[in-house]
């Protein structure tokens, strides 16, 4: 659902990362395939084992959510960056520089990786591979949860820059467990995740009517997250 924001040096290479776009956007596209796997997959299995005790679920799927940010914004960080998430992305080209060429080639393999994602999760327990939500997710107070979701994810992200690598994976994987609970919505701040998971009538899913003003209320954290961040750096 998110990762740390790499920043442009030249045309053909984002600084910072270890391989050229081509084979750094596929490092992306799979990073959030398999982020999308642990969402939706442990979202099955949760509601399976549950006995249909929501809460307990919620508990399930959130910590395998945070258990595998842990482990993949450290493995895929090096090469990509480990965005997996077209917020972070675009956070990245206005604060950090990097290149809107290279932002549309990871977003567009942010998008292609969490549908692949929700399909493979969808292949392991055996439900149809492509199918449409109807998990229904709306109301204000949802939109205000995915504001605050989407702001606090970039704030924590941005609060670790003086920090190793390492800290920001359990930063963020911590953020996104704990966001699960307290967030109305349960925390999707990510609109690959969001058009993913309106694919998936499953514990994860999300009516694809209610997607839409999710992601635009994702936008509009980043961008409060963004302001929030130039206004205090000069100060």
């Amino acid at each position: 659902m998110t990762g740390e924001a790499a920043t442009a040096a030249a045309p053909a290479r984002p600084r910072g990362l270890a391989r050229p776009l081509v084979r750094a956007t596929a490092i992306e596209l799979v990073a959030t395939g398999f982020l999308l796997i642990a969402i939706v997959g442990s979202g099955i299995m949760a509601e399976r084992l549950c006995g249909g005790n929501n809460g307990l679920a919620l508990l399930a799927n959130a910590v395998a959510t945070g258990a595998a940010l842990v482990a993949l914004i450290p493995a895929f960080g090096p090469q990509s960056g480990a965005h997996m998430n077209p917020v972070v992305t675009l956070a990245a080209v206005l604060a950090d520089g990097f290149a809107w060429r290279l932002a549309v080639a990871y977003v567009l393999a942010q998008l292609a990786g969490a549908a692949i994602g929700v399909a493979i999760a969808h292949l392991m327990f055996e439900v149809p591979i492509w199918q449409l939500s109807n998990h229904a997710r709306s109301g204000a107070g949802q939109l205000v949860a995915e504001i605050v979701a989407t702001f606090g994810l970039l704030t924590v992200i941005w609060g670790c820059r003086a920090h190793r690598p390492p800290v920001t994976a359990f930063a963020v994987a911590a953020y996104i467990t704990g966001a699960y609970w307290f967030a109305a919505s349960t925390s999707f701040a990510n609109p690959a995740v969001t058009v993913a998971r309106a694919l998936s009538d499953t514990f994860a899913g999300i009516a694809p009517a209610d997607a839409p003003a999710f992601i635009a209320a994702q936008i509009v954290g980043s961008l409060l997250a963004l302001a929030a961040e130039r206004a205090l750096a000069q100060r």
